[in-house]
Parts: structure tokens; sequence; C-alpha cells
């Protein structure tokens, strides 16, 4: 007697939320997109707004209004670091590029596949991410190969060294080649802890539910509850601090997995 209210209810707040969530996410996307594009043109990308250039306060401002638009309160610890650096975050969903964009735009490396999504590879595309064919010896040596170019070149990078999504209710395996280009380039590689819910105890919720794709995750993600999502910018691991990749591998995830547990 006491489940079916508890069931309408749930469907009839969901509702809800995709009447006022959808328009809004219409006007974001056919106003704002534009407004991004434009920002990205040679004329103007590198005017000065607020200390950074125009293409970046814009994508930045862009990826937080998306966040809002899913219900997301996004706050942060610490900062990102400047120039040259490697972030790697561990990997909920397609949302966790949004986040760290929100605040810091960096050339992520992801797979081909996002390229082919709406709105989000469209943004990534354009965002300087570096893509990479699953499974291609070739496409993974030119990736690291291009990693490496930028960090010299002082621009940041960010990856999953997960190497894929889970299922939210743990962090997998740091892949070790992947801290290579950081080793070599001599910058620091600096964790980002992405927590959604109190305590991440919204984890499974955000991540792919099995079978799930990208869209319906999408959708299913704009009717869900306002939550919280917490970035933690944690301390970095300085060039030479450590022996070898590995090392900065399983350094890196400890201190993610820290801060989820804190």
């Amino acid at each position: 007697m006491n489940s079916r209210p508890v069931v309408t209810d749930h469907w009839v707040a969901r509702t809800f939320r995709y009447l006022y969530r959808i328009p809004w996410l219409l006007v974001h996307l056919f106003l704002g997109l534009p407004l991004v594009l434009l920002s990205m043109l040679p004329a103007w990308r590198d005017w000065g707004v607020g200390g950074l250039p125009l293409e970046q306060r814009a994508v930045q401002l862009w990826s937080g209004g998306l966040l809002r638009v899913f219900g997301l309160r996004v706050s942060r610890s610490g900062s990102p670091l400047p120039g040259g650096v490697l972030l790697v975050a561990n990997h909920v969903s397609w949302i966790d590029i949004q986040m760290i964009h929100s605040q810091q735009m960096v050339g992520f490396v992801a797979k081909a596949e996002i390229a082919r999504w709406p709105v989000v590879g469209w943004l990534a595309a354009r965002g300087q991410t570096i893509f990479h064919h699953r499974g291609d010896t070739q496409s993974l040596g030119g990736v690291m190969d291009e990693m490496e170019q930028r960090l010299r070149q002082q621009r940041p990078v960010a990856v999953f060294p997960e190497g894929r999504t889970r299922s939210g209710d743990e962090v997998g395996p740091f892949h070790a080649r992947i801290f290579t280009c950081a080793v070599q380039a001599q910058v620091p590689v600096q964790p980002v802890a992405l927590v959604y819910g109190e305590h991440a105890q919204a984890q499974t919720q955000v991540a792919f539910a099995e079978g799930e794709g990208f869209l319906g995750n999408f959708l299913r993600l704009l009717g869900e509850p306002a939550r919280s999502a917490q970035l933690h910018f944690l301390a970095p691991i300085a060039p030479g601090e450590l022996a070898g990749r590995r090392q900065i591998a399983e350094l890196a995830r400890e201190r993610i997995v820290q801060a989820m547990a804190a």
C-alpha cells in the first residue's frame, strides 16, 4: 500500500524535471553553442576575459551551464596547475569531460567514438581533444606523441587512465603506459577526483547502466534529481618525484581513491 505513492511520486517528479529542463537544454544548445563557436574564431579567441583567453572562458561557462541544466551543483577544492600538466581523473560517465572543462579548457584523450556523439562530440572536437582508436597500436603511438608534444609546449592534457568507464562502484587500475608522456616531457601529473553526490553516493547513478549507450545515459541523467558534484584537484606528482610511470600511476590512483572516501 505504501510503495505505490512513492513510485508515482518518482515518475511525477521526473516528468516535471523533463518539462523544465528540456526547454532549458534547447536554449543552452541552440543559443550557447553558436556563441562558443564564435569565441573560437582566430580574430578574437585570444582576447583576455577574466584572466583567460576568450575561447577558454566560453568553454568553461558553457560546460558549467550544461552541468546546471542536468541539476549538478558543482564545487571545487584545489586548483588545476597552469601550463604543461597531465591531469588524470577517475572515469564515470561522459559528463566527466564537462566537469573538468567547467574549470579548465584542456585537451582530452578520448575514444574516437566520442567524436560521433551529439553535442559532446562536437564540443570535444573543438576543444582540442586527441581521439584514440582503441585496439589500434598505431593510433596509440600517435596519441602518445601528440600528448608529449603538447606537454612540451606547456599545454595541459587530460586523460582517464582507467581506459574506460565503469559501473561507478570502484576505481579501476590505472594503465601505466599513459604516464610515459609526462615522464618524457618532465611535467607534473595532477590527480583529479570526480565525486558525484555526497560521499560519492551517486557514482553508480551517474555511471552508464549495463547496456546503456550515450543517448540513454544522457536522457536518464537529464531527469535525475539535483545533486552535488565535486572536483578535487589533488596534490601533483612532480617530475622525478618517483622512479617510474608505474609508481606514478599507482600514487595518482591512490590519491583519487582517498579523496573519494573522505
